[in-house]
């Protein structure tokens, strides 16, 4: 697996240039790096520091557009064909997705149909890029992200296979699906197939591995069992200074 740090996560305390944070990843031996939005960024200055530290983008969000709601799909269309034109410059082959949060009012069947049908409608686009996958996000409501639609693993699964393309997968935030339904190395074992990307943090505080009760040594052996070979973003906020954080994450468990 390719540990893939988040720099708005591990860095977020810090004032480092976007040069600062990529040669730190690089000195570190770290070979790919994540970022959240992309549409707030100086584009240029991100291309040159990748390229100059050999560094790959791994993953970016997509424009941040309900998918619950029918009324807003032309608008995340035309969002996704946008992060997917920048995704295509910087050559990241994974874009997030989040869904949008619940709406009250409406019945939550008619809810998960609308995603379902925005998904669909969104895999053209994907297959014509031929080289991008969107990675739909299920997040907790309890802490983090309260009032949003998708919360658990086990409907982000449905989702996907009723969507059934190649090219719309999950991104399965341990963090996340620890605070929102636990049973972790079960539920990865069982949904490989849907399964495209991990994210981690430990529970409680969304701190790096080790800080809290996430067993790490075990759930990520058991993915690496699976045969995954693919993403594990380091999406945690550091207890500590970020180069010593993440020195000491290599340390742990990159061996």
């Amino acid at each position: 697996m390719i540990f893939s740090p988040s720099i708005d996560a591990v860095f977020r305390q810090t004032n480092r240039s976007i040069e600062e944070k990529l040669g730190m990843l690089h000195e570190l031996g770290f070979s790919a790096f994540e970022i959240w939005g992309w549409w707030n960024r100086d584009l240029d200055a991100l291309q040159q520091a990748k390229e100059r530290h050999g560094l790959t983008l791994a993953s970016m969000c997509t424009r941040i557009i309900s998918l619950v709601d029918p009324s807003q799909r032309n608008a995340y269309l035309e969002g996704l064909k946008e992060s997917l034109a920048v995704a295509q410059r910087l050559g990241c082959r994974y874009l997030i997705s989040q869904t949008g949060n619940y709406i009250p009012e409406v019945p939550r069947e008619q809810q998960q149909q609308s995603l379902i049908a925005g998904l669909k409608a969104a895999a053209p686009y994907l297959e014509e890029a031929a080289d991008v996958t969107l990675i739909v996000e299920p997040l907790n409501t309890k802490f983090d992200h309260k009032g949003y639609y998708l919360e658990r693993s086990d409907e982000a699964f449905e989702i996907i296979d009723a969507v059934g393309s190649p090219q719309v997968k999950i991104v399965y935030y341990i963090y996340h699906q620890q605070i929102s339904e636990g049973n972790l190395i079960p539920t990865i074992k069982s949904n490989m197939d849907k399964i495209a990307y991990f994210h981690l943090a430990d529970h409680p505080g969304r701190h790096e591995p080790g800080t809290g009760e996430i067993h790490y040594p075990n759930v990520l052996q058991a993915i690496r069992d699976t045969g995954y070979t693919g993403y594990v973003g380091l999406e945690y906020f550091p207890l500590t200074d970020a180069r010593q954080s993440l020195q000491r994450f290599l340390e742990q468990f990159a061996g």
